[in-house]
């Protein structure tokens, strides 16, 4: 069973891997090499221990865990005519293979080189020697895997869909590239070493082999928000900082009320889940660099050095909305993004927001191809809705372009022994 002491992975999967090789010996990692290959593999998960994340537990890592450094997000489409035990299957391959690459190991038990040399090896090898680095990785799913977009429900799941699940409507100044939104299925994989990110969405994709392929994929550094006390607060390609009133892991009242879906709400399944919203936002980086100071304050509503608001103190120090000048207007302007963001104007609504920075070289005009690839978790979708449409008069938008989207349900946690999403399959 993926994730206890028994198959490893699947022998479809396999067929991706390292063909001709039984599942049966991958299983078990027969000979030495295979021995050596899980003794190595131990030691670099020992040097690491510090910063090891649990794949198994109530909850999915990387939604309240820490933070990390660097970025690579994956959406994959399931292939035509695959079945319903295809994507158990699927998932139950790759949470095994998470749940050994989160400890700092291979994919599999003879991994990168403890299998037969005179066939592929399971396991593609780059991380060898580096340790688990807080590698998380989160799967979620997305509204066409329950209902496809020509309405067949490939997998008999449509009964199952969260009501909520539905692609995104259209927002003001959206110009989204399709090659960059949606997808039936969705990994983050989060880690303080871009290679260990990296890592670990190259060997999910090759499992993935003859029943999912990649749709589109993000690099990310430099998050751009934080999840714990001990964090700083980091700072955006603009150069503000960003995240400052964000949901913390030790909030768990917050957390309860706009992060995590409840027992109470539908469907079942997925209580303990969330649901995760990705936008690709670029940046017009040239544009903003020639803005004065004072300008790009007021847009932004807080103090470029200290991130204090504009209305004075310090950078958590709460935002006066209604302090004035000497002039009678307001000290934090009512279309700054500080503002039109705050929970006080929308409802109380809040999310938790994990992004992150990214540079994709330049474009055809010579300019960086930069931007936010903003991620957020929340309990319904229905709060990045409102939220967003509260942002239709900020600022900001005169400097930004959401060019990519998309939604998924983040099922809970899996227990050990099972695999991410087993109980939508109950």
């Amino acid at each position: 069973m993926p994730g206890g002491s028994g198959t490893g992975l699947s022998r479809r999967g396999l067929l991706g891997l390292a063909a001709g090789v039984g599942a049966a010996g991958l299983a078990l990692g027969a000979g030495a090499g295979a021995a050596a290959g899980v003794a190595v593999g131990r030691a670099r998960a020992s040097e690491g221990a510090a910063s090891v994340h649990e794949f198994f537990g109530a909850h999915q890592a990387g939604i309240t865990t820490p933070v990390q450094d660097h970025l690579h997000f994956a959406s994959f489409d399931m292939m035509a005519r695959t079945s319903r035990d295809d994507l158990v299957e699927l998932l139950q391959d790759w949470s095994y293979a998470a749940s050994r690459m989160t400890q700092g190991l291979d994919v599999s038990a003879t991994g990168a080189v403890g299998g037969d040399p005179e066939a592929p090896p399971d396991d593609t090898g780059e991380a060898l020697g580096l340790p688990a680095s807080a590698l998380t990785i989160t799967f979620g799913f997305g509204p066409t895997l329950f209902v496809a977009s020509d309405g067949t429900d490939r997998y008999g799941l449509a009964a199952q869909r969260p009501t909520t699940l539905e692609r995104l409507p259209s927002f003001l100044g959206d110009d989204l590239l399709p090659g960059m939104s949606d997808g039936d299925l969705c990994i983050q994989a989060c880690a303080d070493d871009p290679q260990v990110a990296v890592h670990a969405i190259r060997n999910l994709s090759r499992i993935a082999f003859g029943r999912a392929r990649l749709r589109w994929s993000q690099l990310g550094f430099g998050r751009t928000s934080k999840t714990t006390t001990g964090q700083a607060t980091p700072r955006n390609l603009f150069g503000f900082k960003d995240g400052t009133a964000n949901i913390l892991a030790d909030d768990t009242a917050a957390l309860d009320a706009h992060v995590w879906v409840a027992d109470s709400d539908e469907p079942a399944w997925l209580a303990g889940g969330s649901y995760l919203v990705a936008r690709k936002i670029a940046m017009r980086i040239e544009t903003w660099d020639r803005v004065r100071l004072s300008e790009q304050e007021r847009i932004v509503g807080r103090d470029k050095a200290h991130g204090a608001p504009l209305s004075g103190g310090v950078e958590q120090t709460t935002p006066d909305f209604e302090a004035t000048d000497a002039a009678g207007s307001p000290d934090i302007d009512v279309r700054s993004h500080v503002r039109l963001a705050h929970p006080e104007f929308n409802d109380g609504n809040r999310i938790l927001r994990r992004g992150y920075n990214y540079v994709d070289g330049n474009t055809d005009l010579g300019q960086l191809d930069a931007g936010l690839f903003f991620l957020s978790y929340q309990r319904t979708p229905d709060q990045f809705v409102a939220l967003q449409r509260t942002l239709s008069t900020d600022l900001m938008n005169e400097y930004t372009q959401h060019i990519g989207s998309g939604i998924w349900a983040i099922p809970p946690g899996a227990r050990a022994g099972s695999y991410v999403g087993a109980p939508l399959f109950a």
